[in-house]
């Protein structure tokens, strides 16, 4: 792991800086990361910077930051490695995470408010003011920043292209097998599964929905106040069904396997799984 360490003569901050760059960050965008750590380097006295080989580098440099303010450039993933690193130590309530958001995935970093743009999210993380944000926590210990969504969005670029070369492959089959019977329309693997998924959602110990109503989409994420927003679309026939809604500190979700997307990562199949709202649980530098 290469450390660089610079001594600038001014400082926008008294603190210093931990600068850990991910890998990923230096193979797409090295431009972004280059202006990022200048920036950073000439704002903040006595700068480290830190250029990770790996996961478990990225964990050492965390781990041995002593009093510096951590700063992480790279994307939603490496956002998601710093806070479940630092969750899994139990070092987040004494710490302030900063973020230089550059890579391929940033959906979750825009939706927190930070700046995409390596200047102004440099300068953020040298004038910007801590903000403490809920956390989701399941019961294995993992967290969530964003959203959990039930079933798993589908990949949308992935499942476009296969389209039209499933539909050739269609129109062919119908044309070769004209003269046989009907047979009733096959959907996609899995299709039917998530559209008829049945599930038991509680919030608080309070039932939202039970195992006798198929359900097509279960959400939760982080609102405010210390409560996680519970959204449940049941599965509409005909008349589109109204979604049920509901906030609380402790949500489980149990029934047939069911596989989830937390944040960026999809876990499962589990039959359980119960996450509770931290709040105030870490910190992030945000613009003030």
């Amino acid at each position: 792991m290469a450390e660089v360490a610079t001594s600038p003569s001014s400082s926008a901050r008294p603190d210093q800086l931990l600068v850990v760059i991910d890998p990923l960050a230096r193979r797409t965008d090295g431009e972004s990361v280059r202006i990022a750590k200048d920036v950073l380097s000439a704002g903040a006295a006595g700068t480290k910077v830190c250029l990770p080989d790996g996961p478990e580098e990225f964990a050492r440099a965390l781990g041995r930051r002593g009093s510096r303010r951590p700063v992480v450039v790279g994307d939603d993933r490496a956002l998601l490695r710093a806070v479940a690193l630092l969750h899994r130590r139990r070092e987040l309530a004494g710490c302030a995470l900063s973020v230089v958001p550059v890579g391929p995935a940033l959906g979750l970093a825009r939706s927190l408010g930070l700046p995409t743009g390596a200047v102004a999210a440099a300068r953020a993380v040298l004038e910007g003011a801590e903000r403490r944000l809920d956390l989701l926590v399941d019961d294995s210990d993992g967290v969530v920043l964003g959203a959990v969504g039930i079933p798993p969005a589908a990949r949308g670029p992935a499942g476009a292209a296969a389209r039209p070369w499933l539909r050739t492959c269609a129109s062919v089959v119908r044309t070769l097998t004209a003269a046989r019977p009907a047979r009733p329309a096959r959907t996609a693997p899995g299709a039917d599964a998530a559209a008829a998924a049945r599930l038991r959602v509680e919030v608080d110990g309070v039932t939202l929905v039970d195992l006798d109503q198929p359900v097509e989409a279960v959400s939760v994420l982080p609102g405010a106040g210390g409560l996680a927003d519970v959204e449940v679309r049941p599965l509409s026939v005909g008349a589109e069904a109204a979604p049920l809604t509901a906030a609380g500190r402790t949500v489980t979700v149990s029934g047939t396997d069911f596989r989830y997307r937390a944040d960026s990562v999809v876990s499962g199949p589990v039959r359980t799984r119960t996450w509770v709202v931290r709040e105030g649980a870490w910190g992030l530098t945000l613009p003030g």
